[in-house]
């Protein structure tokens, strides 16, 4: 029994450090996450949206420390029942959100690694059975050096989380799993493969058949069948291939220029998900970062999906004059993690990419 303990302690302990600092280094991307779930269509609870910054800042610290305490043997007893707590309500959300098919990706390990609800469901119930034998073993958990070296291992910790979060969130993330990190090319990321898997959808047609409903299931093909039709349901059996890069674009209010801007050499896009919440300080800055742009020879563009009357209303107030295009909201908050936020562009390739809390660190 112990050897069984402290091996499920080794494992439980690593895979919760490894999944809290993966979502601690973009805790923007989890409170993202975590209004999915806090959407009217999952739990319904949308007063919760507002705080959903500070509740993944908490989870996420929570479950790095819990797995920290776990290995360093610190506190036992809270450690394994707040392990439990936190794994019985995952495993609940990740069944609901996998039964209900209501959020495609939990975002257990945010950008690094994406499991599908069913493959969520697993993890975490792999994750119950291990945190259930410590419980029943907990006996066995012992310190594995002095009280006094353990409590300031604890500590350090915990400071180190709350560090870490705080740089992340005034800089980008220490590491970008994103399709828009630097070096990669965002055309390319749009493009599908000839030889790529294709999606297997199935359709079930229903006809109304001499006074009875009659279904029949085939892959796509208009069935032939002497009765009235009434519907036709979708069921995807096979996703198939999907780019790293979905729902990006340039657009103006009447025409598409994503090949356009993507092609074009020493482009400087400034980015806001929402010119309604963009920060007045990183506004600020975007006159200066205009004229220092165009000083060196670079074509300077906004994208944001706000209206057109907040775009001219933001360029009156900050003084600046560069065209803003319009993009999906999500896929800017998926482009970086800053409200604004500044990429620098050649040929759709990210050469550099800031917070606008580093705006001046741009090399032009």
């Amino acid at each position: 029994m112990k050897i069984l303990v402290n091996s499920s302690r080794i494992f439980v302990g690593v895979l919760f450090i490894i999944s809290g600092l993966i979502k601690l280094n973009d805790p923007l991307g989890f409170s993202y996450k975590l209004q999915e779930y806090f959407s009217a269509d999952v739990l319904n609870l949308p007063f919760l949206d507002s705080y959903a910054l500070g509740i993944s800042i908490l989870v996420v610290v929570f479950e790095v420390i819990l797995g920290v305490f776990l290995l360093i043997g610190y506190k036992p007893k809270f450690t394994v029942w707040s392990l439990l707590g936190m794994i019985v309500f995952f495993t609940f959300l990740t069944f609901y959100s996998a039964y209900f098919d209501k959020v495609k990706d939990c975002g257990c390990f945010g950008d690094a690694l994406k499991l599908t609800p069913w493959e969520s469901f697993t993890k975490d119930l792999v994750l119950l059975i291990f945190i259930l034998m410590l419980s029943f073993g907990m006996k066995f958990i012992k310190p594995v050096f002095n009280k006094l070296t353990v409590t300031v291992l604890a500590l350090l910790s915990f400071i180190f989380c709350l560090w870490f979060g705080y740089h992340v969130l005034m800089h980008l993330p220490a590491v970008d799993f994103r399709a828009y990190k630097i070096g990669n090319n965002i055309k390319e990321g749009m493009e599908i493969p000839e030889d790529a898997p294709k999606p297997l959808l199935e359709y079930s047609w229903t006809f109304n058949v001499n006074g009875e409903e009659q279904v029949i299931v085939t892959n796509g093909s208009y069935p032939s069948v002497e009765g009235e039709f009434v519907r036709v349901d979708t069921k995807v059996l096979s996703e198939g291939y999907t780019p790293p890069v979905v729902d990006f674009s340039i657009e103006s209010e009447d025409e598409d220029l994503t090949e356009q801007f993507l092609s074009t050499e020493n482009l400087i896009v400034v980015v806001s998900y929402s010119l309604e919440k963009i920060e007045a300080d990183g506004a600020l800055k975007l006159k200066a970062l205009q004229n220092e742009a165009r000083k060196n020879g670079y074509s300077i563009i906004g994208l944001t999906a706000s209206s057109k009357d907040t775009k001219q209303r933001i360029n009156q107030d900050y003084n600046i004059d560069f065209e803003w295009y319009l993009c999906d909201e999500k896929a800017l908050k998926t482009v970086i993690r800053s409200n604004p936020g500044v990429l620098m562009l050649d040929e759709g390739t990210v050469r550099q990419k800031v917070h606008w809390n580093d705006i001046e660190d741009l090399e032009f």
